[in-house]
């Protein structure tokens, strides 16, 4: 009887790892409405609130550990400000950074695209994407932080 209940547990956290281990591309990720930056601490928080239990396997699959120093660690070597025009009369913090501070940092290009929200393309050092980021509910001063932190030619 012992031996049972030991392999059902060793099943039970193999299951558990498996779950941790799988990771989703940033697209599939964007597509299921995870969006980078997402802490896996936030993943348990939902958990707590949230009994779809898919829905907290999906979060963990696109989280990031609180505790990777990596990610602050990473730069870009671009961004393409993705939004759509029609909708930038709501996004009044978006439209200021576009007008008056864009100029500041060379490698970021607006790319107006029918019905897109607004979000941000990171680029590698190819030009290729890397990562994206929603910034629907960003304050012109978050955008300014975050590229000053994650951009090559911003923190050279």
């Amino acid at each position: 009887m012992g031996r049972v209940i030991c392999v059902m547990l060793m099943i039970a956290l193999t299951m558990v790892i498996e779950l941790y281990a799988q990771e989703l591309s940033s697209k599939e990720c964007e597509n299921l409405g995870f969006t980078g930056l997402a802490l896996c601490s936030d993943c348990k928080t939902l958990s707590d609130y949230v009994k779809d239990q898919e829905l907290v396997s999906d979060c963990l699959k696109c989280c990031v550990e609180d505790s990777d120093d990596s990610m602050s660690k990473v730069s870009y070597a671009g961004v393409l400000l993705e939004v759509c025009m029609r909708k930038l009369v709501f996004y009044p913090e978006i439209v200021g950074f576009i007008e008056e501070e864009k100029e500041k940092f060379p490698s970021v290009k607006v790319q107006y695209s029918f019905n897109s929200p607004p979000k941000m393309i990171m680029l590698d050092d190819n030009g290729e994407h890397a990562e994206t980021i929603r910034i629907d509910n960003w304050k012109r001063e978050h955008i300014l932080q975050f590229l000053r932190g994650k951009l090559k030619s911003a923190t050279s």
